[in-house]
């Protein structure tokens, strides 16, 4: 058994939005203790007071989450300025929260810290790292060779970054009752858990590859040999901007993760990136319309679904990107709505937009840092 609940509110006022988001989680409980559970909140909310409430109310809950974008969930489908909480009971699923203090300073360290904390309360082998690590001060492609180094290459590793409502200046993380920055919260799952995983963007590429030739992590200075801005003005007449993102494929050459500009030089031609970019990766110009971003979220859905072990999944974590929101504007809900059509009836559903995405690009392999694409993850239970 694998319970589920989620509650969500767009009350302005703290208190009153964490308690109707709690009440709406107790009357789907009917009676039953969550040992864990996922926050999502806007970043002007007072976290410290949402939490405290949790806590009182569902006392020792192993409890992470963080700020966003923007809130998604079964209940009020996509809101900003929004509270939604997904609690889970179970009999024969672990769920245990670790935190990373610290992270821009050592990630290996704090990625490391986390697993530990979590994993030393477990009894069974850890199969599934959801996190909602920090965004601003430090590369989320660091934080996931943390959480890869730490945890292994047989567990998934799922989540997103927290965010600020694109203000660019501080984040939240939370772990049980505490308020956070610079931090990594896990939550691990272990035990009779199933899960499967869909990642779609809904872009598609235009003009030819490149090499980046020169790169120091998120700078990207030169394609083939010259400034990164020629390879932009050559085939968008523009510079860059978060709608035609950078495709950057795997060493295979034949899947890519995307990377979205952030801002350029044109004294040095560099273009500056949300993370990091190999050196010497094959990279290739994208492009799609607002019906293709939004479609995207279904083909994550479909993929998740097909791909699911068991016979229904208990939940659903959904994860968009902030840069998919400001594209879409008010088509942004059309991301859930299309997924709402085929859900089974009541499935529970929760998630946030984010500052970057940690999914892998097909089922069975390793796990990649992401711009610009919409995660699905699927819960359940043998």
């Amino acid at each position: 058994m694998l319970k589920v609940a989620v509650g969500h509110s767009n009350d302005p006022d703290a208190s009153a939005a964490i308690d109707e988001v709690i009440e709406q989680c107790i009357q789907s409980l009917a009676g039953q203790v969550p040992q864990a559970g996922i926050l999502f909140t806007a970043i002007d909310f007072d976290h410290p007071l949402i939490l405290e409430r949790i806590q009182d109310v569902f006392p020792g809950i192993d409890l992470i989450g963080g700020t966003t974008d923007g809130e998604i969930s079964s209940v009020l489908n996509y809101q900003q300025d929004s509270v939604t909480l997904m609690v889970f009971c179970s009999d024969r699923v672990e769920i245990h929260a670790g935190l990373g203090r610290g992270v821009s300073k050592d990630p290996i360290a704090a990625t490391q810290q986390a697993v530990q904390d979590a994993q030393r309360q477990s009894q069974s082998l850890t199969k599934l790292c959801l996190t909602i690590p920090e965004s601003l001060t430090t590369s989320g492609v660091r934080i996931l060779d943390g959480l890869k180094q730490a945890l292994g290459h047989n567990t998934l590793i799922v989540g997103g970054t927290a965010g600020d409502q694109q203000r660019m200046q501080h984040t939240y993380q939370f772990f049980r009752g505490e308020v956070l920055s610079d931090s990594v919260p896990v939550l691990l799952f272990s035990g009779d858990v199933l899960f499967s995983f869909g990642m779609a963007g809904g872009w598609k590429t235009i003009g030819t590859q490149g090499i980046a030739t020169k790169v120091d992590r998120n700078i990207l200075y030169e394609i083939d040999g010259k400034p990164a801005l020629e390879f932009y003005l050559h085939y968008l007449g523009a510079p860059p901007s978060d709608e035609y993102p950078l495709a950057v494929y795997e060493p295979s050459g034949q899947k890519y993760f995307m990377r979205a500009p952030s801002g350029y030089d044109e004294e040095t031609g560099s273009i500056n990136f949300f993370t990091d970019i190999p050196e010497k990766a094959q990279v290739q110009m994208l492009e799609a319309s607002r019906e293709e971003l939004v479609s995207a979220s279904q083909t994550s859905f479909r993929q998740a679904l097909e791909s699911y072990p068991g016979q229904e999944p208990s939940a659903a974590v959904l994860i968009s990107c902030a840069a998919r929101r400001h594209l879409l504007g008010t088509r942004t809900e059309g991301e859930y709505q299309t997924i709402k059509a085929n859900l089974a009836k009541n499935l529970p559903c929760c998630g946030f937009y984010s500052y970057g995405e940690l999914a892998p690009l097909e089922p069975k392999s390793e796990t990649y840092f992401h711009n610009e694409t919409f995660v699905t993850l699927l819960l359940g239970v043998q």
